[in-house]
């Protein structure tokens, strides 16, 4: 692939990711949550078991300040509380049963949108484009 569409095909992809974000954004704003607050919420609603600070924060992608600042108010909302863990220096994080509904939700949402955006697009070319992506990533772990 020429060096141009190279640069075309990431500055797609950075424009793509930002514009579908801001979307969903757009379309939460009246459910009283910011874009990290969100996130968070669909991140820990996806563990099995109640991960620690650490194991959210990496899942998010997130530093471990940053994560704490958002449970804070997450907690103070009564929407996740911290329990302690086996190792007493770390918290495991719980979802509250206030945030199942409004969890409920957001994937009400974003699925709405997610098929707007997929609509008249062939399985086929999107199951490419996931391997293509897949490709992307495994050769940035590689670094």
């Amino acid at each position: 692939m020429p060096e141009l569409d190279q640069h075309r095909f990431g500055m797609q992809l950075s424009h793509l990711s930002r514009a579908w974000r801001a979307e969903l954004d757009r379309r939460l704003v009246g459910l009283g949550l910011s874009q990290a607050r969100w996130l968070v919420l669909l991140h820990l609603s996806r563990f099995e078991a109640m991960p620690t600070q650490r194991e959210l924060a990496q899942s998010v992608g997130v530093e471990g300040p940053t994560l704490a600042r958002l449970l804070d108010s997450l907690e103070a909302q009564g929407l996740v509380s911290r329990q302690a863990a086996e190792d007493r220096r770390a918290k495991k994080i719980a979802l509250q049963p206030n945030a199942g509904p409004l969890i409920r939700q957001i994937e009400a949402i974003s699925s709405q949108l997610r098929a707007e955006l997929f609509s008249g697009i062939d399985q086929e070319d999107l199951l490419r484009c996931q391997q293509i992506h897949a490709q992307i990533l495994a050769n940035l772990e590689r670094r």
